[in-house]
C-alpha cells in the first residue's frame, strides 16, 4: 500500500519571490511500518538559534531540508503568508535565488534544527 507524508516546500517562483507548497512524498509499506525511497544528500548540518533570531530576507545556502529538532520558527514568504513550523516538523527548503525568506524564532525560544543538503538533481516528491 503506498502511503503519502505531507511536508511544505519553500521555492522561488518565476516573480523572484518565495513561496509556500504542500507536497506529499510517497512512502511505501516496510516491515516496520512506511519509508521513502533513500534521496541523495551531499551533508548534514546541526544549528542550534537564539530566543531572538529574526533573520530577514534570505535564500536557502543550498537545497535542504531542515527539520526541527527542538523549538519552532515562523517563516515569512514574498507574498506575507506566514507559517510556523514545530519541533518535529520537516520542510524543504529550496529557494536558493530571489527575494527568499523571513525567519524568527517562535515565543521567545531557542530552536535546534538539523539541515540535510540535498544534491542538485534530487526532487522533492
Amino acid at each position: 500500500m503506498t502511503k503519502k507524508t505531507k511536508i511544505t516546500r519553500l521555492y522561488t517562483g518565476d516573480d523572484g519571490q518565495s513561496h509556500f507548497e504542500d507536497i506529499e512524498i510517497d512512502m511505501e509499506d516496510n516491515i516496520v511500518g512506511h519509508i521513502s525511497k533513500t534521496y541523495g544528500a551531499t551533508g548534514i548540518v546541526f544549528r542550534e538559534t537564539s530566543e531572538s533570531y529574526d533573520y530577514d530576507f534570505h535564500v536557502a545556502p543550498a537545497r535542504q531540508y531542515v527539520v526541527n529538532l527542538e523549538g519552532a520558527v515562523e517563516i515569512t514568504v514574498g507574498s506575507g503568508e506566514k507559517r510556523v513550523f514545530d519541533t518535529g516538523e520537516v520542510f524543504i527548503c529550496e529557494d536558493t535565488t530571489g527575494q527568499g525568506h523571513i525567519s524568527r524564532a517562535v515565543n521567545g525560544q531557542v530552536r535546534k534544527s538539523l539541515f540535510v543538503t540535498l544534491e542538485d538533481n534530487e526532487i522533492a516528491r
